[in-house]
């Protein structure tokens, strides 16, 4: 007796159940030209950020340093010097050494990653974060009260000179934060840092890139 395959066919197969990854065009087979651009475009919005950063920060020292806050914008935005010992929103104050060490980890991290980016939105996104965390890693080293202690500085401040509204931020942390929802963004629409799409494919659309239909189930017989 013949033996009877138990193997559906591809339409048979529940909705959604299979997950696939696809090459964006032109992405994921950028040839070596291309690859070396996506790491110029990188590095090149991470040393923006980064000396953005430092040359703002240090005319904010120079400038802010004593002086009541300077109203911008019709009270929208604030320039007021603030030495900021914590992370954002001013947490983990005693723990600067231990922000400072993160930071580190987290350039280390990006640094190894960006050879293996295919993606043009990806680079943009990571080269923010770059450039926001060496920007903040920079005060953490050099900056007093010692190294690795060393107090952020923040100057900027929106709808209230004090940062009642909005903590008060500087460059480094605005590069970081849209950098961060960029990277976000392309990640929950399936794009991947390596030029690829990830999505899940229904019944249909598996039935529709072979070349057939779906076909109908009993109920709609």
């Amino acid at each position: 007796m013949a033996a009877v395959s138990t193997e559906s066919s591809p339409s048979e197969q529940p909705e959604s159940t299979v997950s696939e990854r696809h090459p964006a065009a032109g992405e994921a087979s950028r040839p070596p030209h291309n690859r070396r651009r996506l790491l110029g475009l990188l590095f090149g919005i991470a040393a923006i950020v980064l000396a953005l950063d430092v040359v703002t920060k240090s005319l904010a020292v120079a400038y802010l340093a004593g002086e009541p806050p300077v109203k911008l914008l019709g009270g929208a935005l604030y320039l007021v010097l603030f030495r900021n010992p914590g992370a954002a929103f001013s947490l983990a104050t005693g723990l600067t050494w231990l922000l400072a060490l993160l930071a580190i980890v987290v350039v280390g991290v990006i640094i190894w990653l960006a050879p293996k980016l295919r993606s043009t939105g990806w680079a943009v996104g990571i080269g923010l974060v770059l450039g926001g965390a060496c920007g903040n890693l920079v005060d953490r080293i050099f900056r007093e009260p010692a190294p690795l202690q060393g107090h952020v500085i923040d100057f900027l401040s929106v709808f209230a000179p004090d940062g009642s509204v909005w903590p008060v931020f500087n460059l480094a942390d605005s590069g970081i934060v849209c950098g961060g929802i960029l990277v976000v963004l392309l990640s929950l629409l399936g794009y991947d840092y390596d030029g690829t799409v990830s999505r899940r494919r229904s019944k249909q659309d598996r039935a529709e890139q072979e070349g057939g239909s779906p076909r109908p189930n009993e109920d709609e017989s």
